[in-house]
Protein backbone atom coordinates (compact mmCIF):
# COMPACT_ATOMS: atom_id res chain seq x y z
CA UNK A 1 0.00 0.00 0.00
CA UNK A 2 2.92 2.38 0.63
CA UNK A 3 4.02 4.48 -2.33
CA UNK A 4 7.60 3.91 -3.52
CA UNK A 5 10.04 6.56 -2.32
CA UNK A 6 10.55 7.72 -5.90
CA UNK A 7 6.81 8.29 -6.32
CA UNK A 8 6.74 10.53 -3.25
CA UNK A 9 9.77 12.37 -4.64
CA UNK A 10 7.93 12.83 -7.95
CA UNK A 11 4.92 14.23 -6.11
CA UNK A 12 7.20 16.60 -4.19
CA UNK A 13 8.52 17.85 -7.54
CA UNK A 14 4.94 18.38 -8.73
CA UNK A 15 4.31 20.43 -5.57
CA UNK A 16 7.31 22.65 -6.34
CA UNK A 17 6.06 23.16 -9.90
CA UNK A 18 2.56 23.91 -8.65
CA UNK A 19 3.92 26.57 -6.29
CA UNK A 20 5.28 28.50 -9.26
CA UNK A 21 2.20 27.88 -11.41
CA UNK A 22 -0.40 29.12 -8.92
CA UNK A 23 1.59 31.89 -7.24
CA UNK A 24 -0.26 34.69 -9.09
CA UNK A 25 -3.63 33.05 -8.38
CA UNK A 26 -3.49 32.53 -4.61
CA UNK A 27 -2.49 34.39 -1.47
CA UNK A 28 0.77 33.51 0.26
CA UNK A 29 -0.77 33.18 3.70
CA UNK A 30 1.14 34.34 6.78
CA UNK A 31 2.28 32.39 9.80
CA UNK A 32 1.41 33.68 13.24
CA UNK A 33 3.22 32.86 16.50
CA UNK A 34 0.77 31.61 19.14
CA UNK A 35 2.59 31.61 22.49
CA UNK A 36 -0.62 31.86 24.50
CA UNK A 37 -2.45 28.76 23.23
CA UNK A 38 -0.65 26.30 25.50
CA UNK A 39 1.80 28.40 27.56
CA UNK A 40 2.57 25.63 30.05
CA UNK A 41 3.81 23.31 27.31
CA UNK A 42 6.82 25.49 26.41
CA UNK A 43 6.26 24.87 22.68
CA UNK A 44 7.26 27.36 19.98
CA UNK A 45 3.89 27.26 18.21
CA UNK A 46 2.82 28.83 14.93
CA UNK A 47 -0.44 28.86 12.97
CA UNK A 48 -0.32 28.75 9.15
CA UNK A 49 -3.28 30.97 8.32
CA UNK A 50 -5.09 29.42 5.37
CA UNK A 51 -8.24 30.96 6.86
CA UNK A 52 -6.93 34.15 5.21
CA UNK A 53 -6.77 32.49 1.78
CA UNK A 54 -9.08 33.77 -0.94
CA UNK A 55 -12.40 31.88 -0.53
CA UNK A 56 -11.45 31.32 3.14
CA UNK A 57 -9.80 27.92 2.64
CA UNK A 58 -6.70 26.15 1.30
CA UNK A 59 -8.85 24.43 -1.33
CA UNK A 60 -8.27 27.26 -3.81
CA UNK A 61 -4.70 26.00 -4.20
CA UNK A 62 -5.52 22.55 -5.53
CA UNK A 63 -8.36 23.80 -7.71
CA UNK A 64 -6.14 26.50 -9.21
CA UNK A 65 -3.34 24.06 -9.98
CA UNK A 66 -5.72 21.66 -11.70
CA UNK A 67 -7.45 24.35 -13.75
CA UNK A 68 -4.19 26.05 -14.75
CA UNK A 69 -2.92 22.64 -15.93
CA UNK A 70 -5.83 22.05 -18.35
CA UNK A 71 -5.32 21.93 -22.10
CA UNK A 72 -7.12 24.59 -24.13
CA UNK A 73 -9.71 22.01 -25.25
CA UNK A 74 -10.33 20.87 -21.67
CA UNK A 75 -10.68 24.46 -20.49
CA UNK A 76 -13.14 25.26 -23.28
CA UNK A 77 -15.35 22.30 -22.29
CA UNK A 78 -15.51 23.41 -18.66
CA UNK A 79 -15.07 21.40 -15.46
CA UNK A 80 -17.18 19.48 -12.99
CA UNK A 81 -16.49 19.07 -9.28
CA UNK A 82 -18.20 17.69 -6.20
CA UNK A 83 -18.16 19.45 -2.85
CA UNK A 84 -20.38 20.52 0.02
CA UNK A 85 -18.31 23.63 0.54
CA UNK A 86 -14.67 24.63 0.38
CA UNK A 87 -13.58 22.62 -2.68
CA UNK A 88 -16.63 23.86 -4.56
CA UNK A 89 -15.75 27.44 -3.63
CA UNK A 90 -12.17 26.87 -4.75
CA UNK A 91 -13.17 25.37 -8.10
CA UNK A 92 -15.75 28.08 -8.73
CA UNK A 93 -13.29 30.87 -7.93
CA UNK A 94 -10.43 29.34 -9.93
CA UNK A 95 -12.73 28.69 -12.90
CA UNK A 96 -14.02 32.26 -12.85
CA UNK A 97 -10.47 33.61 -12.76
CA UNK A 98 -9.54 31.38 -15.72
CA UNK A 99 -12.70 32.32 -17.62
CA UNK A 100 -14.11 28.79 -17.86
CA UNK A 101 -17.43 27.24 -16.82
CA UNK A 102 -17.83 25.04 -13.74
CA UNK A 103 -20.52 22.80 -12.28
CA UNK A 104 -20.40 21.71 -8.65
CA UNK A 105 -22.33 18.68 -7.40
CA UNK A 106 -23.50 18.85 -3.79
CA UNK A 107 -25.34 16.42 -1.54
CA UNK A 108 -28.63 17.10 0.21
CA UNK A 109 -26.76 18.02 3.40
CA UNK A 110 -24.96 21.00 1.90
CA UNK A 111 -25.22 24.17 3.95
CA UNK A 112 -27.49 26.61 2.08
CA UNK A 113 -25.03 29.41 2.81
CA UNK A 114 -22.15 27.51 1.20
CA UNK A 115 -24.23 26.56 -1.84
CA UNK A 116 -25.14 30.23 -2.27
CA UNK A 117 -21.48 31.30 -2.11
CA UNK A 118 -20.52 28.71 -4.75
CA UNK A 119 -23.22 30.11 -7.03
CA UNK A 120 -22.03 33.66 -6.36
CA UNK A 121 -18.64 32.69 -7.83
CA UNK A 122 -20.46 31.75 -11.02
CA UNK A 123 -20.63 27.95 -10.79
CA UNK A 124 -23.78 25.95 -11.53
CA UNK A 125 -25.01 23.86 -8.57
CA UNK A 126 -26.21 20.30 -9.20
CA UNK A 127 -27.76 18.31 -6.34
CA UNK A 128 -27.21 14.56 -6.01
CA UNK A 129 -27.38 12.04 -3.17
CA UNK A 130 -27.51 12.23 0.59
CA UNK A 131 -23.80 12.31 1.39
CA UNK A 132 -20.63 13.80 -0.17
CA UNK A 133 -19.46 10.49 -1.64
CA UNK A 134 -22.75 10.00 -3.51
CA UNK A 135 -22.46 13.51 -4.96
CA UNK A 136 -18.86 12.81 -5.91
CA UNK A 137 -19.71 9.60 -7.76
CA UNK A 138 -22.59 11.35 -9.58
CA UNK A 139 -20.27 14.18 -10.61
CA UNK A 140 -17.67 11.77 -11.96
CA UNK A 141 -20.34 9.99 -14.00
CA UNK A 142 -21.62 13.29 -15.40
CA UNK A 143 -18.11 14.40 -16.32
CA UNK A 144 -17.44 11.14 -18.15
CA UNK A 145 -20.75 11.39 -20.02
CA UNK A 146 -20.18 15.03 -21.03
CA UNK A 147 -16.48 14.70 -21.83
CA UNK A 148 -15.47 17.20 -19.16
CA UNK A 149 -12.62 17.12 -16.65
CA UNK A 150 -13.71 16.11 -13.16
CA UNK A 151 -11.84 17.88 -10.36
CA UNK A 152 -11.81 15.65 -7.31
CA UNK A 153 -11.52 17.26 -3.87
CA UNK A 154 -8.66 14.87 -3.05
CA UNK A 155 -8.29 11.94 -5.48
CA UNK A 156 -6.11 13.76 -8.01
CA UNK A 157 -2.33 14.22 -7.92
CA UNK A 158 -2.53 17.72 -9.44
CA UNK A 159 -5.04 18.79 -6.80
CA UNK A 160 -2.87 17.21 -4.11
CA UNK A 161 0.20 19.01 -5.47
CA UNK A 162 -1.64 22.32 -5.31
CA UNK A 163 -2.59 21.77 -1.67
CA UNK A 164 1.02 20.86 -0.93
CA UNK A 165 2.18 24.35 -1.90
CA UNK A 166 1.43 25.30 1.70
CA UNK A 167 4.60 23.38 2.62
CA UNK A 168 6.67 25.34 0.09
CA UNK A 169 5.53 28.59 1.68
CA UNK A 170 6.04 27.29 5.19
CA UNK A 171 9.67 26.38 4.63
CA UNK A 172 10.27 29.79 3.10
CA UNK A 173 8.71 31.43 6.17
CA UNK A 174 10.03 29.07 8.86
CA UNK A 175 12.93 26.92 7.67
CA UNK A 176 13.09 24.60 10.70
CA UNK A 177 9.90 22.79 11.80
CA UNK A 178 9.82 19.86 14.23
CA UNK A 179 6.16 18.88 13.76
CA UNK A 180 3.30 19.86 11.49
CA UNK A 181 -0.35 19.26 12.48
CA UNK A 182 -2.83 18.87 9.63
CA UNK A 183 -6.53 17.95 9.66
CA UNK A 184 -7.40 14.98 7.43
CA UNK A 185 -10.51 14.30 5.39
CA UNK A 186 -9.91 12.79 1.96
CA UNK A 187 -6.17 13.21 2.42
CA UNK A 188 -5.33 15.67 -0.35
CA UNK A 189 -4.02 18.37 1.99
CA UNK A 190 -1.82 16.23 4.21
CA UNK A 191 -0.76 14.10 1.22
CA UNK A 192 0.57 17.08 -0.71
CA UNK A 193 2.13 18.75 2.32
CA UNK A 194 3.63 15.49 3.56
CA UNK A 195 5.14 14.53 0.21
CA UNK A 196 6.93 17.86 -0.09
CA UNK A 197 8.11 17.84 3.52
CA UNK A 198 9.51 14.30 3.19
CA UNK A 199 11.64 15.66 0.34
CA UNK A 200 12.57 19.10 1.67
CA UNK A 201 12.42 18.64 5.47
CA UNK A 202 12.41 14.89 6.26
CA UNK A 203 13.07 15.53 9.94
CA UNK A 204 9.64 17.20 10.31
CA UNK A 205 7.02 14.94 11.89
CA UNK A 206 3.76 14.93 9.90
CA UNK A 207 0.82 14.59 12.30
CA UNK A 208 -2.56 13.57 10.89
CA UNK A 209 -5.54 14.87 12.87
CA UNK A 210 -9.03 13.36 12.66
CA UNK A 211 -12.39 13.85 14.36
CA UNK A 212 -13.33 10.66 16.21
CA UNK A 213 -16.72 10.85 14.49
CA UNK A 214 -15.26 10.70 10.97
CA UNK A 215 -11.92 8.85 10.77
CA UNK A 216 -12.50 7.09 7.43
CA UNK A 217 -9.01 7.53 5.98
CA UNK A 218 -7.44 6.73 9.35
CA UNK A 219 -9.28 3.41 9.48
CA UNK A 220 -8.48 2.75 5.83
CA UNK A 221 -4.76 3.23 6.45
CA UNK A 222 -4.98 0.80 9.38
CA UNK A 223 -6.82 -1.73 7.21
CA UNK A 224 -4.55 -1.28 4.19
CA UNK A 225 -7.56 -0.65 1.94
CA UNK A 226 -10.49 1.73 1.55
CA UNK A 227 -13.12 0.79 4.14
CA UNK A 228 -16.72 1.91 4.58
CA UNK A 229 -16.40 3.08 8.17
CA UNK A 230 -19.56 4.33 9.94
CA UNK A 231 -19.56 8.07 10.61
CA UNK A 232 -21.34 10.30 13.09
CA UNK A 233 -22.12 14.01 12.67
CA UNK A 234 -19.10 16.22 13.29
CA UNK A 235 -18.30 19.91 13.67
CA UNK A 236 -15.50 19.19 11.19
CA UNK A 237 -17.82 19.41 8.21
CA UNK A 238 -14.99 19.80 5.70
CA UNK A 239 -13.38 16.46 6.59
CA UNK A 240 -16.58 14.40 6.68
CA UNK A 241 -17.48 11.79 4.08
CA UNK A 242 -16.19 8.54 2.65
CA UNK A 243 -13.44 7.88 0.13
CA UNK A 244 -13.68 7.01 -3.53
CA UNK A 245 -12.64 3.43 -4.34
CA UNK A 246 -8.92 3.23 -5.19
CA UNK A 247 -8.24 6.78 -4.02
CA UNK A 248 -4.62 7.75 -4.62
CA UNK A 249 -4.58 9.50 -1.25
CA UNK A 250 -4.56 6.18 0.63
CA UNK A 251 -1.04 5.06 -0.36
CA UNK A 252 0.30 8.62 -0.30
CA UNK A 253 -1.00 9.32 3.20
CA UNK A 254 0.11 5.91 4.46
CA UNK A 255 3.59 6.84 3.26
CA UNK A 256 3.84 10.38 4.66
CA UNK A 257 1.86 10.48 7.93
CA UNK A 258 4.12 9.81 10.91
CA UNK A 259 1.60 10.09 13.72
CA UNK A 260 -2.19 10.11 14.02
CA UNK A 261 -4.35 11.80 16.65
CA UNK A 262 -8.14 11.56 16.98
CA UNK A 263 -10.18 14.18 18.85
CA UNK A 264 -13.70 14.29 20.23
CA UNK A 265 -16.46 16.71 19.31
CA UNK A 266 -16.08 18.40 22.68
CA UNK A 267 -12.35 18.89 22.07
CA UNK A 268 -13.07 20.37 18.62
CA UNK A 269 -15.63 22.80 20.03
CA UNK A 270 -13.33 23.88 22.87
CA UNK A 271 -10.51 24.47 20.37
CA UNK A 272 -12.77 26.69 18.26
CA UNK A 273 -13.81 28.61 21.36
CA UNK A 274 -10.23 28.96 22.59
CA UNK A 275 -8.98 30.38 19.29
CA UNK A 276 -11.89 32.81 19.21
CA UNK A 277 -11.13 33.91 22.79
CA UNK A 278 -7.39 34.36 22.14
CA UNK A 279 -7.44 35.82 18.63
CA UNK A 280 -11.03 36.81 17.90
CA UNK A 281 -11.08 34.44 14.91
CA UNK A 282 -13.84 32.03 14.03
CA UNK A 283 -12.15 29.01 12.45
CA UNK A 284 -13.97 26.10 10.89
CA UNK A 285 -14.28 22.74 12.59
CA UNK A 286 -11.63 21.10 10.41
CA UNK A 287 -9.06 23.72 11.46
CA UNK A 288 -10.08 23.19 15.07
CA UNK A 289 -9.42 19.45 14.70
CA UNK A 290 -5.73 20.21 14.17
CA UNK A 291 -5.71 22.74 17.04
CA UNK A 292 -7.46 20.26 19.34
CA UNK A 293 -4.99 17.51 18.41
CA UNK A 294 -2.09 19.80 19.32
CA UNK A 295 -3.68 20.78 22.63
CA UNK A 296 -4.27 17.12 23.44
CA UNK A 297 -0.60 16.25 22.91
CA UNK A 298 1.12 19.58 23.60
CA UNK A 299 3.32 18.24 26.41
CA UNK A 300 4.78 15.70 23.97
CA UNK A 301 6.27 18.61 21.98
CA UNK A 302 7.93 20.49 24.83
CA UNK A 303 10.88 22.49 23.52
CA UNK A 304 9.89 21.88 19.89
CA UNK A 305 8.85 24.16 17.05
CA UNK A 306 5.37 23.18 15.87
CA UNK A 307 3.07 24.46 13.12
CA UNK A 308 -0.70 23.91 13.05
CA UNK A 309 -2.37 24.44 9.68
CA UNK A 310 -5.51 26.55 10.12
CA UNK A 311 -7.09 25.15 6.98
CA UNK A 312 -10.13 27.40 6.72
CA UNK A 313 -12.70 29.74 8.24
CA UNK A 314 -15.89 28.88 6.38
CA UNK A 315 -18.26 28.04 9.21
CA UNK A 316 -21.86 27.10 8.51
CA UNK A 317 -24.59 28.83 10.54
CA UNK A 318 -25.35 25.46 12.16
CA UNK A 319 -21.81 25.12 13.50
CA UNK A 320 -21.53 28.81 14.36
CA UNK A 321 -24.59 28.47 16.60
CA UNK A 322 -22.74 25.88 18.68
CA UNK A 323 -19.98 28.30 19.63
CA UNK A 324 -22.12 30.08 22.19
Amino acid sequence: MLFPTQTIADLAQQVAQAAERIRPAVTETPIDPVPDLAPDAAVELFFKLENLQQTGSFKLRGASNKILSLSSAEATAGVIAASNGNHGLGVAAAARRAGISAEVYVSSHVSPSKAKRIEEYGALIQRAGDDPLEAELAARAAAAEQGKVFISPYNDLQVMAGQGTIAVELLRQLPSIDALFVAVGGGGLIGGIGAYMKHASPETEIVGCWPENSPVLHESIKAGRIVDFPEQPTLSESTAGGLEPDSVTLPVCASVIDRSILVSEDEILKAMQKVRALRGWIIEGAAAVAVAAFLKEAQHYRGKRVVVVICGANVSPEVRSRLG
